[in-house]
């Protein structure tokens, strides 16, 4: 895979979640898979949202340590998690907003790769 952050363990780990095309309906099913999808914690007139502690635990570690290397390293990103903490979130939960981000991206390279390689299925003889 493209991505920054995304190196031969990781890229195996997606790869394997993935599984075959077709086994996700949409990027919102793919994200709560991988456990990156907020899940509401709101009460009153408090808007919050938790990390999703469900799904495919090595996917989402997978993600977690993209997100890590990315805010490191990655000059886009860095901007991007200072941006969401100056909107008065914290640094997790920005971190959480990013883990979706990627996911997002993800979901995207897989969806376009499988339609331009679309695997046939094997005729029963």
């Amino acid at each position: 895979m493209e991505l920054l952050g995304i190196g031969p363990i990781t890229a195996a780990q997606i790869l394997v979640s993935w599984s075959h095309p077709g086994r996700f309906r949409s990027e919102a099913a793919f994200a709560s898979f991988a456990g990156v999808a907020p899940i509401p914690a709101s009460s009153g007139l408090t808007n919050k949202h938790r990390l999703n502690r469900g799904g495919d635990r090595q996917l989402n570690r997978a993600m977690h340590t993209i997100t890590l290397i990315r805010m490191r390293l990655d000059p886009a990103t860095k901007t991007y998690v200072a941006r969401r903490v100056s909107e008065g979130k914290s640094p997790r939960d920005a971190q959480r907003c990013l883990k979706r981000n990627v996911c997002r991206q993800i979901f995207k390279i897989l969806e376009r790769r499988t339609r331009q390689n679309p695997q046939e299925l094997p005729h029963a003889a």
